[in-house]
Formats: structure tokens, C-alpha cells, sequence
């Protein structure tokens, strides 16, 4: 990424320091740096601007027709497929996302039409400083309760972003989720749903999948939108959740008038994100996958996808990400790994957490064997890791990398030391 920013004519200090911030106009942050770092202190100092990166995202949004996915899990994905049938249609969309897009090789791009695509982060509440025309909400979850106090705070938040689109635009979301399904009595603007599939005659998704059909990395189905057949579409990443992912995408396009014909197109086009389901390579007959899935959802959708794209022997190496969710969601944790057949946990990473006494890696994989499973062990790449994995694994086997810190450098290792 540093590379590409300096072939790209920009500037690019390694490290943070006072002197970084000479000349600049304005400052902005991610969430994750502290008020002490010192480029703020020096922007406080000099009386220059330091603003919140969801502040900046929501100024760009403005002058823009804004497109806002959110959502638990699922988000990078959509919002990716979005910007691929977007800019397979010609709309030359601009576009902002949580993950490269492999077949545009960035993650975010400046277009020439007044559309904007955002992947809306609910981490702290910022998504509501947006104002798109169009939200995607995929679903919600037990998820930054730090920051919310509680799940119905949480379901508040989530209602009021889809309440604060203006009378002309559109929520689309995500009926197979039973917290939006809550929400939507009390949802006052004009919303679409989607989905696999109707609830007992309670609801009926606007926008449904049938005759959905795994194949090798990809999945085909058919698209119907209430009584009218879209036809056939194909996806080339495996996965029924990114079927429902790709729902959502063809919803926003299906708004924007988008032909049925495009939005095939782009979905057939879209080669995935970064970190998501990312096959790393393939050597001695093992293939290593990495994944950025770290909640037990993410989990679950993920192991499924594997074990639908190959008959093999599965086996996952795990770096918890944060204490915090570490420890909220032990249980949930333990019981997400049933489809693999061996489990590796690393030691949890911190993500700028400071530790919770008793919250290790070495609990986690205690509480995943206790939960039943038959083949778990705690181990790091600095001790021993590698060396065991090498030793273990076998022609045909499946490694898979699970986690959002930088367990994918223990599949870019393996291979390298295959």
C-alpha cells in the first residue's frame, strides 16, 4: 500500500512525528489514534483542523449521491460488488472500501459521476455522521457493545441510520437477520428487503435467491425481485452468505436502474476482496487460504464456504482480534469451529488493546476443546508454529488463516518454506 501511495506521487513519513504536519491544511484520523499521538498535538498546537476520517468520508459524501453499506458482517464484500456492477455499467462510480478489490487492485477510486460508494463503519457510532440516498444494511450483530451499552442501543443506532435517508432514497436490508426484522415496524422511509427465503408466511424478502447451486470457487443462482425473474447469476467466490451479499448488491443497482444484464455482468466480473476467502497459493498439494473473518459469524459463513469449494481435510490456524471480543464472545467462539478438522490458536492480537487479565490465546483454545472439539492446540508462529504446520500437513489438505491482525503471515511463511 505504501508503494502504490508513493508511485502514486504522494508523501509518505514512516513513523509519527511533530514535523509531519508542517504545511498541511488539515488532519485527519482514524479512530484508532489516540488524542496524544503527536501529529494531533502538533495540529492542536498550530491551530490546524484534525478531523475524524468519518467526518472527512461524510464532508465527500455531501457534494455526492450517496450509497452507504453497513452492517455487521458482509459489508466490504457488498460494498465491493456494488462499485464492480456499478463500474461495469459505465457509471464510474467513486468508491471507498474497507478492502482492496482485486480486480481493481485498490480500495478506493475518484470517478467522474456523482456517485459515491461507502462501506459505513458502526464500530463507534460514526456511520450516522453520512447522509447517503441509499443505505444497505446486511445485519446485525453482537458486535462494539462497548461503545453501544447494550444490543438495543446498538439496534437504535442501526434504525436511525436507516431513518435519516431523505424522502427520496432508499434502505435496502437484509430480512434473514432477526434484529432488522425487529426494526422494521418502526422504520419510516421507503426500505426494500432481501433474502433467502420467507419466514414461516410472516415475511416475504422484496428480493430472493432460488436454485442456488455451489460450484468450484463460485456459486450460481437465480434472482427474483417480488413476481418478476432477473434470470441466472453467477458469483466467483464461494459461499451462500455471499449469495445474500450479492442480493444486496443487485438491489442498489435494480434502484439506480441499473439493466439486469449489467448487474450480471458485474457480478460476474467481481473477483473478490482482499482478505476475503483470499486463496494464498497452492504448494506440495496443500492450498492456503486466508480469511479476515474474526467474529464467530464470520467464522461459521467461512468454514461452510471452504468445506462447500473442496472435499478435504480442513485445517484452520486462528488469531483471536482483541481482548475485549475475546472475552464477550468466548462461547460463541468455541462453537464456530465445528467444521474444521484441526484448530491452532494463536495468542490474541491486541489491536491496540491493553490486555484483560485471564483473556489469552491459551484460553481460547482451552474453551474451544472444552466446547468438544477433538483436535485443538494454542501455539504462535515464535514458537513453533510453522515447523508444526510443515510437519502436519498433507497432500490435499486445506489451510486456512482466520483472523483480522496479521495471522496471514503465517500462510505466506508456509508457503514460502514449502
Amino acid at each position: 500500500a505504501i508503494r502504490r501511495l508513493e508511485e502514486l506521487g504522494g508523501t509518505v513519513f514512516i513513523g509519527h512525528q511533530e514535523s509531519n504536519v508542517e504545511g498541511a491544511q488539515v488532519v485527519v484520523v482514524s479512530s484508532a489514534i489516540a488524542s496524544s499521538n503527536p501529529e494531533v498535538r502538533a495540529a492542536r498546537v498550530n491551530v490546524i483542523p484534525v478531523i475524524p476520517r468519518a467526518e472527512m468520508l461524510a464532508e465527500l459524501m455531501r457534494l455526492k449521491f450517496g450509497i452507504a453499506i453497513a452492517g455487521a458482517h458482509g459489508k466490504t464484500t457488498t460494498t465491493s460488488m456494488v462499485a464492480s456492477i456499478l463500474a461495469q455499467a459505465g457509471l464510474d462510480p467513486t468508491f471507498v472500501i474497507g478492502g482492496k478489490v482485486n480486480a481493481m487492485g485498490t480500495h478506493a477510486r475518484l470517478g467522474r459521476s456523482d456517485l459515491l460508494i461507502a462501506e459505513a463503519d458502526e464500530s463507534d457510532g460514526s456511520f450516522l455522521r453520512l447522509s447517503p440516498s441509499i443505505v444497505v444494511v446486511t445485519n446485525i450483530d453482537r458486535e462494539h457493545l462497548d461503545h453501544y451499552g447494550s444490543m438495543e442501543g446498538l439496534q437504535e443506532a442501526f434504525l436511525e441510520f436507516i431513518n435519516k435517508i431523505p424522502f427520496y432514497g432508499v434502505a435496502i436490508v437484509c430480512a434473514d437477520d432477526p434484529w432488522i426484522r425487529k426494526l422494521l415496524p418502526r422504520v419510516v422511509k421507503r426500505y426494500h428487503t432481501y433474502g433467502m427465503s420467507d419466514f414461516s408466511g410472516v415475511l416475504t424478502s422484496d428480493l430472493y435467491a432460488t436454485e442456488i447451486e455451489t460450484k468450484a470457487l463460485g456459486v450460481e443462482f437465480r434472482a427474483h425481485y417480488r413476481d418478476q425473474k432477473l434470470g441466472p447469476f453467477r458469483i466467483r467466490i464461494p459461499g451462500v452468505h455471499n449469495v445474500t451479499n450479492a442480493l444486496a448488491a443487485i438491489g442498489v443497482a435494480l434502484e439506480l436502474d441499473v439493466p439486469v444484464d449489467l448487474i450480471r455482468a458485474g457480478l460476474a466480473a467481481f473477483a473478490g476482496v482482499e482478505r476475503r476467502f483470499q486463496i494464498r497459493g497452492e504448494k506440495n498439494g496443500i492450498v492456503v487460504v486466508d480469511d479476515y473473518g474474526h467474529h464467530p459469524t464470520e467464522i461459521r459463513a467461512t468454514l461452510a464456504a471452504a468445506r462447500a469449494a473442496w472435499q478435504r481435510p480442513l485445517i484452520v490456524v486462528f488469531q483471536p482480534h482483541r481482548f475485549s471480543r475475546t472475552r464477550d464472545l468466548a462461547d460463541e467462539f468455541a462453537k464456530a469451529f465445528e467444521q474444521a478438522d484441526r484448530v491452532y490458536v494463536m495468542d490474541i492480537y491486541p489491536a491496540g488493546e491493553a490486555p484483560i487479565p485471564g483473556i489469552t490465546g491459551q484460553m481460547m483454545a482451552e474453551t474451544i476443546q472444552a466446547s468438544g472439539h477433538p483436535s485443538v492446540q494454542w501455539l504462535n508462529r515464535d514458537s513453533g508454529l510453522i515447523a508444526k504446520l510443515r510437519e502436519e500437513l498433507r497432500d490435499g489438505d486445506v489451510l486456512l488463516t482466520l483472523g483480522a491482525g496479521d495471522v496471514w503471515k503465517v500462510g505466506t511463511e508456509l508457503l514460502e518454506s514449502l
